[in-house]
C-alpha cells in the first residue's frame, strides 16, 4: 500500500518506486505528476507558476483528499485518483483493474493500472495514463485536426504537430471539468466509450493538470491564468488581410496594393510570402526581385497598410549562415542519415527554436533585415516544423529528444519573435503561424490551418478545427479564405466554395485571404528567389463581378464591425475567452446548444451559421431563448426553437442578441 503524507504544501504518494504528487496550481485546480525517475523532473512546460494557490490536505487511514476551491481529489491507499467537484459529482477517475483493494468493487483479476510506465532502452518510460469513461460525456478542444467532428468522444487523436495539424492537449468535458496533457512529447489520446487513454512514446514523468468550473467559461478562464492570454490585438489586424501564393516582386505587390486604393477598399494587411529571400536561411529580400525594401514599406504604411513578411525556419546547406549554425550547434540534429530535415527546393535543416543561443541569433538577422526596415509583423511559416518524413524519433532539439518535448517548438518559434520584438518596445505583438502548443498564445501567435485543400469538405474541417483552437487555448486563429491548394477563380463550382468561405472569413479573429490558385504562374529565373513558381491570381477582383461586389459588401462590414471586435479581443486578453465558439460556450444550460456542429457564436451577441455545403440556399438555425434579430433584415425572432433561414449564394445566416449591432448591418 501507498505512503500519504503532505509535503509543501502538495499531497505527496510514494509506493515502491513510484512518487506521485498531487498540488494546487491555480484556482479550483489542480496539478498531477507521477514519475518513476529518481527525482521528480522540474519543468512546468506549458503551465506557469501558480498563482497565490493553496489546497486543504486531510489525510485519514485508508485515503486523503486535496481540495482547491471547487476541485477536490480523493487518493487511496491503494493509490487510485477520483476527481469531485464543489457538489460531490464525480468528475474523472482512474481506471484501474487490479487486486490492490479487495474491497474495491471495481477489484479485478485482470492486473491492469492507471498510471502504466513502461520502461524503455535508454532508462526512460512510455506511458499510459487511463480513466474511466462515461459514454454520454461530450468533450471539446485538443487544437486542430482535419476532420469535421465537434464532439471528440470516441475519437483517436495523434499527439504531433504537422502540417495543418496543431495539438494542443487541453479538452473540456461537459461533465464540468477542463483537462491539460501537460507534456509535448510526441503520444496519441483516445477518447473512448469505456476507457480514455493518454500515451506518450518517450517521456519522464505523467503530468497533467484538471479544473472545475461551473459553466465552460469559467473552465476555459482557469485554464487562461495559468498558460497565459494572448495580448491586445492591435487595431490594424482586426481589418481585411490581402495575400496569395506569392507575389513575385516589389512592383507586383505594390501594385496590388495600389489597386486596393484606386477602388476604395480597406485593407489592413499586405503579405510578401516565401522565397523572397537568396536561399532559405538567409533572412533577407533577395535584391534582384526587391531592390528598396525600405521604399516599398514606406509607400504601404503611407497606404495605411501594414507589411507581413514570410519567415521559414529552415537553413539551406548552401546558404551563408549554415556552417556557423552548425558549428555553433544552432540547427535541430538528425539520430540517422545526413543532416536534411525538409526538402522544398533544397537540402534544407531547421533552426533549433527550442535553444535559446539560437532564437537570438535568427532575431538579430530578422532585425537587420526586416525589423529596422520597419516590418512588424511576421508570418512565421513552417511552425510544426514540418518535415519532408515526418519521422519523429530521428530528430533530436536542445531540450531533448523530439519525441519527448518536439510539440514544444512552435511555441518555442512564436517566443523567438515575441521577446525580440518586446525587447525593441513593441506593445500588443502579433505574428502568423501554422502551428501551436499549450501557451503559444502569451506569446502573441495567430494561428492559422495550414495548407489545406480548396473544396467544402475542407471548409468543413476548417470550421471544426477553428472552433477547436479556441476552447484550446488559442484565441487568435484563422484560415486561407477560399483554402489553399487548388481553386481556380475562373470555375464557377470554386467560386461557390470561395463565397461561401469568404463570407465566414468575415466572422473569424482575422480576415485573411490567402491560396495557391491555379492556373500557376512559372518561376522568373534559375536562381535566388526567382526560382519559386507562384499562384494564379487571388485578389477580391478576380472572382467576376458579382463576388467582387460581394466582397466590397463583407469587407466594409467587418470595418464597422470594429468596435464589436475590440471588445471581444479585450475579452481574449484579458480572460482567454474564445473570439468564436461553439454555441454551449453561451449557453451552456441549454442542452441542444451541446450538440449543434453547423453554427457558432462570434463574440457574446452574433450567431453565425455558415454554409458549408454545395448547391444550398437556405439553413436551419437552431435559436437558443430570447429574442433575436436576424441581422440583414432586421426581424425579430423569439428563440427556443429552430428557423429556416435564407442563404442565396451571396449570404450568410447571422442573427443577433443586440439590436444595437442591426445598423451595423444595414451600411
Amino acid at each position: 500500500m501507498a505512503i500519504l503524507r503532505e509535503k509543501d504544501g502538495r499531497l505527496v504518494v510514494t509506493d515502491n518506486n513510484e512518487k506521485l504528487w498531487i498540488e494546487p496550481w491555480g484556482e479550483n485546480a489542480l496539478r498531477v505528476r507521477s514519475t518513476k525517475m529518481p527525482q521528480m523532473p522540474p519543468e512546468d512546460w506549458a503551465l506557469e507558476a501558480p498563482h497565490s494557490a493553496s489546497a486543504e490536505i486531510v489525510i485519514g487511514e485508508r485515503e486523503a483528499t486535496v481540495t482547491n476551491g471547487k476541485i477536490t481529489a480523493k487518493v487511496t491507499k491503494a493509490g487510485k485518483i477520483t476527481f469531485y467537484n464543489q457538489k460531490g459529482k464525480l468528475l474523472l477517475e482512474e481506471f484501474v483493474r487490479n487486486r490492490r483493494d479487495v474491497t474495491s468493487p471495481k477489484c479485478s483479476a485482470l492486473d491492469m493500472d492507471a498510471r502504466e510506465h513502461k520502461p524503455i532502452l535508454g532508462g526512460d518510460f512510455s506511458t499510459t495514463m487511463r480513466f474511466e469513461s462515461d459514454p454520454k460525456e461530450m468533450l471539446f478542444g485538443m487544437g486542430q485536426y482535419q476532420q469535421p467532428l465537434l464532439n471528440l468522444k470516441g475519437c483517436e487523436l495523434e499527439l504531433a504537430h504537422r502540417n495543418s495539424q496543431a495539438s494542443v492537449p487541453f479538452v473540456l468535458s461537459s461533465l464540468g471539468y477542463g483537462f491539460l496533457w501537460n507534456n509535448p512529447g510526441v503520444g496519441s489520446v483516445t477518447f473512448g466509450t469505456n476507457v480514455t487513454s493518454w500515451r506518450s512514446v518517450s517521456t519522464k514523468v505523467i503530468d497533467y493538470w484538471i479544473t472545475a468550473g461551473d459553466t465552460p467559461a469559467e473552465i476555459e478562464e482557469s485554464y487562461a491564468a495559468v498558460t497565459g492570454t494572448v495580448p491586445m490585438m492591435p487595431d490594424w489586424a482586426m481589418g481585411f488581410w490581402q495575400c496569395k501564393l506569392r507575389y513575385q516582386t516589389q512592383e507586383e505587390l505594390l501594385e496590388v496594393a495600389r489597386e486596393y486604393k484606386r477602388r476604395g477598399l480597406p485593407i489592413s494587411v499586405i503579405v510578401v510570402d516565401f522565397f523572397h529571400w537568396p536561399l532559405e536561411g538567409e533572412w533577407r529580400f533577395d535584391p534582384q526581385y526587391w531592390p528598396d525594401p525600405d521604399a516599398m514599406i514606406r509607400e504601404l504604411k503611407e497606404m495605411g497598410i501594414e507589411l507581413m513578411v514570410s519567415i521559414w525556419p529552415t537553413v539551406d546547406h548552401k546558404c551563408a549562415n549554415y556552417a556557423q549554425m552548425r558549428e555553433r550547434g544552432l540547427l535541430i540534429n538528425v539520430e540517422r542519415g545526413f543532416p536534411v530535415a525538409l526538402h522544398c527546393v533544397d537540402d534544407t535543416i531547421h533552426y533549433d527554436a527550442t535553444n535559446p543561443e539560437a532564437r537570438e541569433f535568427v532575431w538579430n538577422e530578422v532585425k537587420k533585415n526586416y525589423y529596422d526596415k520597419g516590418v512588424r509583423v511576421f508570418w512565421l511559416d513552417e511552425a510544426e516544423p514540418e518535415y519532408s518524413y515526418y519521422d519523429f524519433d530521428n530528430y533530436r532539439y536542445h531540450l531533448g529528444p523530439n519525441v519527448q518535448i518536439g510539440n514544444i517548438y512552435p511555441k518555442c518559434y512564436a517566443q523567438t519573435f515575441y521577446e525580440g520584438m518586446e525587447k525593441e518596445g513593441q506593445k500588443n505583438i502579433l505574428n502568423l503561424l501554422r502551428c501551436a502548443w499549450a501557451g503559444s498564445q502569451k506569446y502573441g501567435a495567430l494561428v492559422w490551418s495550414g495548407d489545406i485543400h480548396s473544396s467544402f469538405e475542407s471548409f468543413r474541417n476548417q470550421f471544426a478545427a477553428g472552433l477547436h483552437m479556441g476552447i484550446a487555448g488559442i484565441p487568435w486563429w484563422t484560415t486561407d479564405i477560399g483554402g489553399f491548394h487548388g481553386g481556380n477563380p475562373d470555375d464557377e463550382a470554386f467560386r461557390e466554395v470561395f463565397a461561401r468561405w469568404f463570407q465566414y472569413g468575415t466572422f473569424c479573429p482575422v480576415m485573411r485571404l490567402h491560396g495557391d490558385r491555379e492556373p500557376h504562374t512559372p518561376p522568373m529565373s534559375t536562381v535566388g528567389g526567382g526560382r519559386m513558381a507562384s499562384g494564379g491570381p487571388n485578389e477580391v477582383w478576380s472572382y467576376g463581378e458579382t463576388l467582387y461586389e460581394m466582397c466590397r459588401k463583407y469587407m466594409f462590414l467587418r470595418e464597422r464591425l470594429r468596435p464589436y471586435i475590440t471588445g471581444l479581443m479585450q475579452d481574449a486578453h484579458e480572460k482567454g475567452t474564445p473570439v468564436i465558439r461553439p454555441m454551449f460556450y453561451d449557453f451552456p444550460e441549454d442542452k441542444n446548444c451541446w450538440t449543434l456542429d453547423g453554427q457558432y457564436m462570434f463574440g457574446g451577441s452574433l450567431l453565425v451559421a455558415p454554409v458549408m455545403e454545395a448547391g444550398q440556399r437556405s439553413k436551419t438555425v437552431y435559436l437558443p431563448a430570447g429574442t433575436w434579430y436576424n441581422a440583414w433584415t432586421g426581424e425579430a425572432v423569439e428563440g427556443g426553437r429552430t428557423v429556416e433561414a435564407d442563404a442565396p449564394l451571396t449570404v450568410i445566416p447571422v442573427y443577433t442578441r443586440d439590436p444595437g449591432l442591426l445598423e451595423v448591418f444595414k451600411g
